[in-house]
Formats: C-alpha cells, sequence, structure tokens
C-alpha cells in the first residue's frame, strides 16, 4: 500500500530515488561519473522536489521500493538550489547543453493549475513489480477526483509507454546537442 512519506521518511526516500536513476539516460549524462552521482544527485533530488515531504505530497512504496515526490498546483522546485547544483556539478559532456535542455522543459510546463511529478522511481531490483503503477494510481486519484492536471518530464524513453498507460500524452521530444531525449507529457483529469 502507497503512503505519504513524513520529514523523517526523507533520507529513505532519496536513497530509493538515486538507487531508481542510476540507469537513467538523462541523469547519468548530466553526472556519468560514479561517484560524482552519488555525492550529487541526492541533494539534487532534495532540491529538484523535497517540498514534497512539507506538502505531504511525498509518497512511498512498502519497505522503500519506490517513490513519488509530486509539487501540487503552485508549489515549485527550489529553483535557485537546482541552478546551484547544475552550475557546479554537471559533467563536462553535459555543460553547454544542460541549461538549454532545461528551458526547452521550462516552455512545456503547463500555465494551468497542474499536479508537477519531478521524480519518480523504483529500487532497479525491484521494478517490475507493479511499485511505479502503484505509486503513479495513488497520486493520480486525487488529480482526478480534484479535476487537476497533471504534468511530468520522463527522461528515460522506457518509463514513456507506463505514463501513457496512466493517461499522460507526449507533448514533444526534447534533446539539445550531446543530451538525451526528454519527453515532457500531460495528463488530463478523468
Amino acid at each position: 500500500m502507497i503512503r505519504t512519506a513524513t520529514a523523517s521518511d526523507e533520507a529513505a526516500v532519496i536513497s530509493a530515488l538515486v538507487l531508481a536513476f542510476s540507469t537513467d539516460p538523462a541523469v547519468r549524462w548530466t553526472w556519468p561519473d560514479p561517484q560524482h552521482y552519488l555525492r550529487n544527485f541526492p541533494p539534487f533530488v532534495k532540491a529538484f522536489g523535497g517540498r514534497a515531504f512539507a506538502l505531504g505530497s511525498a509518497h512511498v512504496a512498502p519497505g522503500f521500493a519506490g517513490a513519488a515526490l509530486w509539487l501540487p498546483p503552485g508549489a515549485d522546485m527550489d529553483d535557485e538550489a537546482v541552478t546551484d547544483i547544475v552550475e557546479s556539478t554537471v559533467s563536462a559532456q553535459a555543460e553547454n547543453d544542460v541549461f538549454p535542455l532545461l528551458e526547452q522543459m521550462g516552455l512545456h510546463h503547463p500555465k494551468e493549475p497542474h499536479w508537477y511529478l519531478p521524480l519518480i522511481g523504483v529500487d532497479p531490483s525491484r521494478q517490475n513489480q507493479g511499485h511505479g503503477a502503484a505509486l503513479m494510481k495513488h497520486a493520480l486519484a486525487a488529480c482526478d477526483r480534484d479535476g487537476q492536471l497533471a504534468y511530468l518530464e520522463s527522461t528515460n524513453p522506457r518509463n514513456v509507454p507506463l505514463y501513457e498507460r496512466h493517461g499522460f500524452e507526449v507533448l514533444a521530444r526534447l534533446q539539445v546537442g550531446s543530451s538525451p531525449p526528454i519527453f515532457p507529457m500531460l495528463r488530463r483529469p478523468r
């Protein structure tokens, strides 16, 4: 059963997401060196989606098999912290392309009130057991109940079909220079 993560769960949730994104094409393009990734991705997670803990919109699967950090309408990531982390830690291969890519991503963000999913992931040793689908269903039920849009950017093409099964539609395929493709996706309430 999916539950709301508490502040005391934050470290375990971030650890689950670090495991989940360890093979993500866009994340590992940004931090390809393993030590660099392990040092810099946790603070990025906290800046990108960490506000979900205080807002009651961080969700966790049993045994911390997976987690999702949602930001409700009107809530934003910590833009300044994200920028600082990326500016000071991005790999040389991503250096010239990462900010133009982030700018393109921003252009697809809905203007209307919406739930934003900065991060969702399942520990690789627990994938293909329904945890990702359960995390999606849990949050999307509230979106549907409240008539709210949901938005995400898929940084892994393999995950696009999962999101499509949950009603998301691909808005674009974004790619800048050496970056892997990123897929902004929108879901209308049902």
